[in-house]
């Protein structure tokens, strides 16, 4: 190989060995140290054998379908071990990774699948149907992953054959650059198509040095609880930066809290991150008082704010649970609420704080029109900057442009405040604000509120048309089994806490919250609902 005199004009674009191969660099460090458990299969792999699935997998992509660096491929999957294979084949090979949500339906499925014109599908079993629906592009292959039968807790697991069989004569792995792209993710909407944002290995790189600097080793040595579906950023996001620190991961297929409990105690696990619904269900299972949670270090909320309510039967067991923040298009992750040597009594105190931004992350929270500075306690939109942006989204550059702004900010559309100790605190979003006469409404604000009163599950409030003010709060809201409150005992409620103005003037109770594809409050459906009923609801006095 012949080295040039001179050293390259920048690293970000020159191809490098490292770049990409998690699998066999790691496996190189720590081969014969575990690196994933599967319980629904009972599959533990160490980490020279994961490279050498990774290895396997990524001669299919490149020699039997002939996938060329840069070529994206789909997969449409629940959390599996084959998904993880595919990850670290493409890391290899160069190959673009498109996973799917199974939670999208048809159309909105095949919108994804037009744009990102794969090479070709991965699927499993469980979605069969939907993978036939999909309108490939001429000749692209759909390939069914290897099928098993999942045991419950005592009972015998079913065998998963392996794939592909033959082991590649040399090894697969391609040289890359930092800025060659990954990942194709994409993020839910409500009233426009999803957005597919481009990740770069250096964003997943970048990000997990970050996640790893910032913990400071209160992330380690970790052995971690996947959560989050593969299909989301978040699910990538904690394999990788405990892959790339030799941790280990347990995978589950699906979140179950029953067998979450479970896990944390057999495999005595040291950390998971979660959304609140998860916490939710954990701390109200039979078994959570039970279960010995000893080997817990921390528990991280993700997805959006999480309440004290959520939080506390963990705190009660001497468990810290704190929140982070972060987004596909700047991160994934930007922002850790450290607990470090701090007492539970002090993270309850702070516990609606996402910290500060992570090491290698600068913030500004800035006017949303003028995008200028505003000053500590006034709130504002969340611009962040770091080596671990996203790339842009596919194939839109106008709504790249709206995104990405000069000097490398990624306007995040989220609104948050800085105390006066520096915690910076998440207040909504500034697509969600609303004008009621004159003032600005965050849905958010008012939702944290109505949930900790004791009868109320969840809430989501949304700004309804009215002659008068313009736009007035109304909100859907789910009772907590057994409980009961009327519409104004719950304004009644609610005015002890928030301004007139952030009163909801209708409420309207519902059995459940309507969400997207992508599992978030589907605010365009509950807003249609709210006004066709408002006649109905409306809380009277308030």
């Amino acid at each position: 190989m012949a080295i040039a005199a001179a050293g390259p004009a920048s690293y970000e674009h020159l191809p490098m060995a490292w770049v990409g191969d998690w699998a066999g660099r790691r496996a190189a460090l720590t081969p014969e140290r575990y690196a994933l458990y599967e319980p629904a299969t009972q599959r533990r792999l160490t980490y020279r054998e994961m490279d050498q699935r990774a290895e396997r997998v990524g001669a299919l992509l490149v020699h039997d379908l002939q996938i060329a660096a840069g070529e994206p491929i789909c997969l449409l999957a629940q959390n599996r071990l084959e998904a993880v294979d595919l990850y670290f084949a493409c890391g290899k090979t160069g190959v673009v990774l498109a996973p799917l949500s199974y939670r999208l339906a048809t159309p909105e499925l095949n919108d994804l699948v037009r744009r990102i014109a794969p090479r070709a599908l991965f699927y499993d079993g469980h979605f069969a149907e939907q993978a036939q629906a999909l309108e490939l592009p001429e000749g692209v292959p759909r390939i069914e992953l290897p099928a098993f039968a999942e045991g419950g807790e005592g009972a015998e697991k079913g065998e998963v054959a392996e794939w592909p069989v033959a082991l590649p004569a040399e090894s697969v792995n391609r040289p890359l650059a930092l800025s060659d792209p990954f990942l194709y993710v994409h993020t839910g909407g409500t009233t426009a198509t999803p957005k597919i944002c481009v990740v770069s290995h250096r964003q997943m790189v970048w990000n997990a040095i970050d996640i790893l600097a910032s913990a400071g080793g209160a992330l380690g040595p970790q052995r971690e609880l996947l959560t989050f579906p593969l299909f989301h950023i978040g699910g990538w996001n904690t394999l990788t930066p405990v892959y790339y620190a030799g941790g280990f991961t347990v995978l589950m297929h699906r979140f179950d809290a029953g067998e979450a409990l479970r896990l944390i105690e057999s495999e005595r696990l040291t950390h998971f991150g979660v959304v609140e619904a998860m916490l939710q269900l954990m701390s109200e299972h039979s078994a959570f008082a039970q279960i010995d949670l000893s080997s817990l270090e921390s528990v991280t909320t993700a997805g959006a704010p999480c309440s004290a309510s959520a939080m506390q039967p963990f705190w009660d067991r001497g468990i810290p649970v704190s929140q982070s923040y972060g987004l596909t298009e700047g991160g994934p992750s930007n922002f850790l609420y450290i607990h470090d040597e701090q007492s539970l009594e002090g993270l309850r105190e702070h516990y609606d704080s996402i910290g500060t931004s992570m090491f290698h992350t600068d913030y500004c929270i800035v006017d949303p029109e003028q995008l200028e500075p505003v000053p500590a306690g006034k709130v504002g939109v969340v611009l962040l900057r770091s080596p671990h942006n996203f790339d842009g989204y596919l194939d839109e550059p106008e709504r790249t442009e709206q995104v990405l702004l000069a000097d490398g900010w990624v306007y995040s559309g989220d609104l948050a405040y800085v105390d006066e100790e520096g915690r910076v605190r998440i207040v909504g979003r500034a697509d969600n604000l609303f004008i009621s006469g004159g003032e600005n409404v965050s849905p958010e604000q008012i939702e944290e509120v109505l949930v900790r009163n004791a009868a109320i599950d969840k809430a989501a409030v949304v700004g309804v048309a009215d002659p008068r003010w313009g736009q007035v709060p109304a909100a859907a809201v789910v009772l907590r089994p057994g409980a009961e409150i009327d519409k104004a005992q719950l304004c009644a409620y609610a005015r002890r806490e928030l301004a007139s103005f952030k009163i909801p003037k209708y409420v309207h109770f519902v059995s459940e919250l309507p969400l997207t594809g992508a599992g978030k409050l589907d605010r365009q459906r509950i807003r249609e609902l709210l006004e066709q009923r408002r006649h109905d609801d409306e809380c009277a006095g308030c």
